[in-house]
């Protein structure tokens, strides 16, 4: 797996029964198809999950942990101009988080290289739709416009479970709907693969190193829909990737593994 990013212990003031963790007051309004928000290709961004946020970057998007920043955090990005995306796992097990306890034995796989994280049966979805719904509520009730979801490509990893193609365009068509039922815009996190069948599902797409890998043509579904690409490179110069990046209309930058606040974008 290929992700990057350093593990951030959540704060004990989140709770997963829909904590607004700034007291900002729940949103229980469902946005109709058509008026979600939609990104559109070659849109900048931030993303950053650890260290001490900095909301002084001058992009319109911003990518931060969903259960380590308060509502108020996301409130002020709003005031800023920013829209706020909410990073959180659908597809891994955290021991670190709020809800740990709540995820039974049986749905927990084999560790996906990133310490206190576990691959999800995501078959289980009598298990996970319940908890997957909760930690989405959150997004929605700190004022987030869209959620990013991680590990949605177990089926391609050694998950300690018989996880097929089938199995992850399912649950990753439930995430999607999930987050559509709160109003949220939803990106599709790498899963290059299944991008043909999931494209009309996500309103977004993020991915990791296409250009170190050769795969940015891959995404290329989402920039014909109208639909952005966030995409960054850890290990590739801005002038190996950001030529063609700008001539497939990624919004790609380059950030180091730990995913703090330091960016060299394309633009």
């Amino acid at each position: 797996m290929r992700r990057r990013r350093v593990l951030i212990p959540l704060l004990a003031l989140l709770l997963l029964a829909g904590c607004t963790g700034g007291g900002s007051p729940a949103r229980d309004d469902r946005a109709p198809k058509g008026s979600r928000w939609q990104p559109e290709p070659g849109t900048a961004w931030q993303w950053q999950l650890s260290g001490t946020l900095d909301p002084d970057v001058d992009v319109p998007v911003y990518d931060i942990d969903g259960l380590d920043h308060p509502a108020s955090a996301v409130a002020d990005l709003h005031r800023r101009g920013r829209k706020v995306i909410c990073y959180l796992s659908t597809g891994a097990w955290e021991d670190f988080r709020a809800d740990a306890d709540a995820f039974p034995a049986s749905v927990l796989g084999r560790g996906n290289g990133w310490k206190g994280e576990r691959w999800l049966d995501i078959r289980r979805t009598d298990v996970l739709e319940p908890l997957m719904g909760a930690r989405l509520d959150i997004c929605r009730d700190k004022g987030f416009d869209a959620v990013e979801p991680d590990n949605m490509d177990g089926y391609r990893n050694r998950t300690g479970f018989p996880l097929t193609a089938g199995d992850q365009l399912r649950y990753n068509r439930l995430i999607a709907r999930l987050a559509h039922d709160r109003g949220l815009a939803v990106g599709l996190k790498n899963d290059l693969d299944q991008i043909p069948e999931l494209v009309d599902d996500f309103d977004f797409a993020v991915n990791e190193q296409c250009a170190q890998y050769d795969e940015c043509a891959q995404l290329t579904p989402f920039v014909r829909a109208g639909k952005a690409v966030f995409h960054v490179e850890y290990e590739l110069p801005t002038s190996r990737f950001c030529p063609a990046s700008r001539e497939l209309r990624l919004s790609s930058m380059l950030k180091k593994y730990e995913l703090g606040a330091w960016r060299e974008p394309c633009d």
